[in-house]
């Protein structure tokens, strides 16, 4: 039998709530579930406000509307990252800095940040890859030096922190994800949290088209009107239910998820000690949330093989992003600025393998055999 590389989380409760949804008579954006799931992400974060949004991609998007991101305006963040980390501010008409990563975390080296701006720089978005936090001291100290708005990009980052704190709270907006490849799900989904009071206001009449209609539905005016730009950015409430099911039961997805983390990094020990892979660094101050299992191999070539070996056995290994500043939009929309040390050649080393909630151990081990057979 096929192992997949990801199955949707499911807890059973997500056609009930579904039906609740329905049976409510208000399925369209900021229904009842839609209110729980941002309390619950809004208590866990201690953010100040969080919005749900139809993709952490419009989450993105807010947050650059938020931070008036302007033509001619420059934002730095790693290459090694999704395209909606760099389009959302694209859209905005400003041009993206690349800059390389730290090898041990694949996070943006927060060392080579103030190098690369200039005058024209207005936003840091740091990227927590496979919800490892960046190194956001650094970042915030930076933030603050030169009066710059910071995003944070946590769309792996759900139950990670930094310090104590939660990632996306740390910075003026966080991004998460619950598209269906990430630990809480509603299919297709985001939701942008807001760290400063001052930003709640805009944020809502931005996710609103524009307009002041939540504050209308509140009894705040008397009626609603266009008031800034904006667009539709909010979820049906038949998304959040499906999200609900799984919010409720978090930690519990959470500790299963670290329990085929662990059960891997346990088993593929030897091949470590002998330099034949490298694992994920987490460092001390971090706490991450098992989005995703990799390893890093000898080079390209080592993992073509590997892919190749676990396909013919029927498990689904894969590798993941190519670097934004080699591809066609990122010469248009951008440049790499410093030396490319490491985004390349350790995102040609790095391969995923399979992990998702209620992944049956025999299949784990399915998975372990395979890869100490390719390296026996």
């Amino acid at each position: 039998m096929q192992i997949k590389f990801n199955i949707a989380p499911k807890t059973g409760n997500e056609i009930k709530y579904i039906q609740e949804s329905i049976e409510s008579g208000k399925i369209c954006g900021d229904g009842d579930f839609s209110k729980k799931c941002e309390g619950w992400l809004t208590e866990k974060t201690a953010g100040k406000c969080t919005l749900l949004t139809t993709s952490c991609t419009q989450a993105l998007e807010m947050s650059a509307i938020l931070a008036d991101i302007k033509a001619g305006d420059e934002v730095i963040m790693p290459s090694y990252t999704f395209v909606s980390t760099a389009n959302a501010f694209v859209l905005r008409g400003a041009r993206i800095i690349f800059i390389d990563i730290r090898p041990d975390t694949m996070n943006m080296d927060e060392m080579l940040i103030e190098n690369a701006m200039t005058e024209k720089t207005k936003a840091i978005v740091p990227v927590h890859y496979a919800g490892v936090s960046v190194e956001m001291d650094k970042v915030m100290e930076l933030a603050e030096k030169y009066s710059l708005k910071v995003i944070e990009d946590a769309a792996q980052g759900v139950m990670s922190s930094y310090k104590g704190r939660a990632l996306g709270s740390i910075g003026d907006y966080g991004c998460f994800s619950f598209h269906e490849t990430k630990n809480y799900s509603m299919g297709e989904g985001g939701a942008v949290l807001i760290n400063n009071e001052e930003d709640i206001k805009r944020a809502e009449i931005i996710r609103e088209k524009g307009t002041d209609r939540k504050r209308f539905l509140r009894g705040q005016v008397d009626k609603y009107s266009w008031v800034s730009e904006g667009s539709s950015y909010l979820p049906s409430d038949i998304n959040a239910a499906y999200l609900w099911a799984q919010l409720e039961m978090a930690d519990e997805i959470y500790e299963d998820r670290m329990s085929t983390w662990r059960k891997y990094r346990e088993a593929f020990k030897p091949l470590e000690s002998r330099g034949l892979v490298e694992f994920q660094h987490i460092p001390e101050e971090c706490i991450h949330n098992a989005h995703m299992f990799y390893i890093k191999v000898k080079d390209l070539q080592e993992r073509t093989k590997l892919i190749s070996h676990l396909k013919e056995r029927e498990i689904t290994a894969v590798f993941h992003y190519v670097p934004l500043h080699s591809a066609e939009a990122g010469y248009k929309f951008g440049e790499f600025r410093g030396e490319d040390r490491y985004t390349t050649t350790e995102s040609e080393r790095l391969l995923r393998l399979p992990l998702y909630y209620q992944m049956q151990e025999a299949d784990q081990q399915r998975v372990i055999d395979a890869v100490m057979e390719f390296y026996a």
